[in-house]
């Protein structure tokens, strides 16, 4: 049997983030590679993503699904060089 998590790097770790699906924003704390599989016959790995929120209770969703939160500002490959506009 392999393991049944492992973590994986992220940019938007220990940043204010937004979940896509259910619209809520919070703190990213974590991107874990889990087997959400409920057999051992097959395996099925995802992405999820743990966010804190507001309450202080943490949430999943996958990782697909988290982008930074409106108030963040952008990233350097995001901005316009404003020397140019």
């Amino acid at each position: 049997m392999s393991e049944q998590y492992e973590y994986v790097p992220h940019r938007l770790l220990r940043r204010r983030v937004r979940d896509i699906a259910s619209g809520v924003e919070g703190v990213l704390m974590a991107v874990i590679n889990e087997n959400v599989s409920d057999t051992a016959a097959q395996e099925r790995w995802m992405e999820l993503a743990y966010i804190r929120g507001a309450s202080g209770r943490e949430f999943t969703t996958a990782a697909t699904n988290v982008q930074p939160a409106p108030d963040q500002p952008e990233t350097a490959s995001g901005r316009r060089d404003q020397r140019s506009a």
